[in-house]
């Protein structure tokens, strides 16, 4: 779980320290918008097991501030998402409060994740640009979407074939992952390009696109 001696304050000062790094800024609204995220997850954490155990400051970097590096990759007014296996609602959750223009669509198998994922989406005022979809995403119809994100998949790896067939055409994958991930984007000949993540020698955001 997150620390529990950590605080929302912790959280706060670590996205403020650290986001420039990302390339990333960070408004007071948004930063307001993180924090109360940060609280949710912190208050279900115990009972669901979002995240594994971490210091606010690895809250605020490894998980939120990773996840916001998606944003580089969206168009800036508008864009539609559909995130694989959201869980904890990375990286979905804080790209939703930092790009006013994002809809998305959340894919989690687990029912448990899913009511906190609808109960986040409600708290933060989120409930109109994104909806929950508790199933597994081989067993739903492809939303039409621009953009499909997956940050952590149970078989990660093996299931990026399946995202492929699963997707529509138009669409770009934006995978977070490391070497096995790359390998395996590579054996299925599709061209992408790799974003090394701020603060990580061996994570990358792949953004892959159809042949």
């Amino acid at each position: 779980m997150i620390k529990s001696s950590d605080t929302p304050d912790d959280f706060a000062r670590a996205l403020e320290t650290n986001a420039a790094r990302f390339c990333i800024k960070l408004t007071n609204e948004i930063i307001s918008g993180l924090r109360e995220y940060y609280e949710t997850v912190f208050s279900w954490n115990a009972r669901l097991h979002l995240v594994a155990p971490c210091s606010a400051e690895e809250f605020a970097v490894r998980h939120v501030l990773e996840s916001l590096v998606a944003l580089r990759f969206l168009p800036k007014k508008i864009a539609r998402v559909a995130d694989i296996g959201s869980g904890a609602g990375l990286p979905i959750i804080p790209c939703l409060i930092a790009r006013p223009g994002l809809q998305a669509t959340l894919i989690e198998s687990s029912m448990k994740k899913a009511v906190f994922l609808r109960e986040a989406l409600r708290r933060l005022g989120l409930q109109d640009r994104a909806r929950v979809v508790n199933e597994r995403f081989e067993k739903v119809a492809a939303p039409e979407v621009d953009f499909i994100t997956c940050r952590a998949l149970e078989r990660f790896s093996e299931k990026i074939s399946e995202m492929v067939k699963w997707s529509t055409p138009a669409s770009t994958l934006l995978l977070f992952g490391g070497e096995a991930v790359r390998e395996t984007i590579e054996s299925l000949s599709l061209p992408y390009r790799a974003a090394r993540l701020p603060k990580s020698e061996r994570r990358f955001l792949f953004i892959v696109q159809h042949k």
